[in-house]
């Protein structure tokens, strides 16, 4: 892919986990420095030290942890930075009306969902849970969860083999692949955007609701599909995301491991 023409852009960048260190590295090839960097706080980051060191060439001053990008102080920077652009990538926080204004083009989020389907959290969990369909999607962002203009967005195949685990895995690979089709036209400011639909089935799932489901009632009648099912939306890189059932006092989890031959 040729590097953007437009060098001017400006971008403040907010990311986590390893798909947001492959973009952070795919838009410096670009030739695209963030002018401030947004990672999560220490207790819950998982690529924290990789994306700062990427952005070593940053002031400490423009590095920010967990909801310090809240401060009226930190918005004062960004408004002085003259931003185009804030790239969100897998950053776990929510952005107040005063940081959504602030930006001239907007915030970008990448959110791993075919949306208006699964937003919010464990979206891999409750697309195969509910058959509903799956995939990535840039968006920007509002104030409310994950229902923005769509900027791009591709679906992906959930295979009869795929547990949560390895969806999530691929729709990450997805993920990158969406955001390297659609930035040149971000680049440019030749993108377009698309509403969400109202009128189709939507989705909308809290942290906390995969709790919901995670309790397997041995005496309650169930096909071996549901069942499988359960097993295959529960079988996360957390065993305690996984489902359980109960003998006595005790819990044992379940996860599952599909080979296809």
């Amino acid at each position: 892919m040729k590097k953007t023409k437009n060098k001017a852009i400006k971008i403040a960048y907010a990311g986590d986990r390893d798909v947001s260190v492959w973009i952070l590295k795919f838009l410096i090839k670009q030739g695209i420095k963030p002018l401030a960097l947004l990672v999560s706080d220490k207790k819950i980051a998982t690529h924290d030290k990789e994306l700062i060191s990427l952005c070593s060439f940053l002031d400490s001053s423009h590095v920010l942890r967990g909801g310090e990008f809240k401060t009226a102080a930190k918005a004062r920077l960004f408004k002085k930075l003259k931003l185009d652009y804030i790239v969100s990538i897998h950053f776990p926080y929510i952005y107040p009306q005063e940081i959504l204004e602030i930006p001239k083009q907007g915030i970008i989020n990448l959110h791993p969902a075919f949306l208006p389907y699964n937003r919010g959290w464990h979206t891999a969990s409750w697309a195969i849970e509910e058959g509903t369909p799956y995939g990535a999607t840039l968006h920007f962002m509002d104030a409310r969860l994950d229902v923005g203009d769509i900027i791009y967005q591709e679906k992906i195949k959930i295979l009869p083999d795929d547990t949560a685990d390895t969806l999530y895995k691929r729709v990450k690979k997805l993920e990158f692949a969406v955001f390297k089709k659609a930035w040149p036209s971000l680049a440019d400011v030749t993108y377009t955007r698309q509403p969400q639909f109202k009128k189709i089935r939507t989705s909308l799932h809290k942290r906390k609701d995969i709790k919901s489901i995670q309790l397997v009632d041995l005496d309650k009648k169930t096909t071996p599909r549901e069942l499988i099912r359960r097993f295959r939306a529960l079988t996360t890189n957390n065993i305690k995301e996984a489902a359980y059932f109960k003998s006595g006092s005790k819990r044992y989890r379940v996860q599952l491991h599909i080979v296809k031959e």
